[in-house]
């Protein structure tokens, strides 16, 4: 056996440096918006979630673009996903409206929590089995996104989180049950990105982005908003439309049934 072949047998370790950099950066994030909500720092404490769900979003995609995807990378990301989108939006929401609540508030944010980890590991459970056109359950970056947006909105708008602290708990158990329900969400896995739009397609980027850049945090809370909203309303069609199918089915399949009585039937002697 020459040296060359004991190279090929042998495996290779380490870890791919670009995608594990960059959820490390989105764990970063994650981290700093925790501390910087212990400090008060609620504005900066939301972008940084919004920083970590650009990471997240970036890992993956560089890891496919560049052949670097492992089982190690994989599982870091879901550790750090729990840690960015789990725990950091679920502490960061607690110190800011949810603190006063006693009980109530604390259980909110780890329902919030469990929900995450929940549905991460429904999600991994299923990578080769699951329709890739729709989630179930609300994906854990985007409840994220609508906790960070609500207490950014909130900052913003110099609200007091505290003075709704009841309702903010409420949203926050309901998200946490949104992400391990089985509502379908539009994943946009089959959007072509390479391929060609219309030039208005082009022009609705443009005004997103001016829209984002003037107001982030109404155009992002409700853009994420619309979403979570989105599931319910998806689910509800598509089983009203699945319910209309079977009723033509059963109907159609009487019809035949009926007419084939009819023209088997012997016809009465005179």
């Amino acid at each position: 056996m020459t040296e060359n072949d004991i190279n090929k047998k042998a495996p290779a370790r380490g870890i791919y440096l670009l995608p594990n950099l960059l959820t490390t950066a989105g764990l970063f994030a994650g981290f700093y918006a925790v501390v910087a909500s212990m400090k008060g720092q609620f504005e900066p404490a939301a972008i940084a979630i919004f920083i970590a769900m650009i990471m997240d979003g970036l890992d993956g995609r560089v890891a496919r673009m560049t052949g670097t995807q492992s089982n190690f990378g994989a599982e870091y990301d879901s550790m750090a996903d729990i840690v960015s989108f789990g725990v950091a939006p679920s502490l960061v929401a607690y110190n800011w409206a949810l603190v006063d609540q006693g009980k109530l508030g604390w259980l909110a944010a780890f329902v919030f929590v469990a929900g995450g980890a929940l549905r991460l590991a429904r999600f991994n459970t299923q990578l080769g089995t699951a329709d890739k056109k729709y989630f179930q359950g609300l994906a854990i970056p985007s409840a994220a996104a609508i906790l960070a947006g609500m207490v950014w909105l909130g900052v913003d708008l110099k609200i007091d989180g505290r003075e709704y602290g009841f309702w903010i708990s409420i949203i926050t158990i309901l998200l946490g049950l949104a992400m391990v329900s089985n509502l379908r969400y539009y994943s946009f896995k089959e959007v072509n990105w390479k391929g060609k739009v219309p030039f208005i397609a082009v022009l609705v980027m443009v005004l997103v982005i001016v829209l984002v850049a003037y107001q982030p945090p109404v155009v992002l809370f409700t853009v994420f908003g619309g979403y979570a909203l989105s599931g319910p309303v998806l689910t509800l069609w598509q089983k009203r439309n699945l319910m209309s199918l079977r009723r033509k089915r059963s109907k159609s399949g009487n019809d035949a049934e009926t007419e084939t009585e009819s023209s088997t039937a012997v016809p009465d002697k005179e």
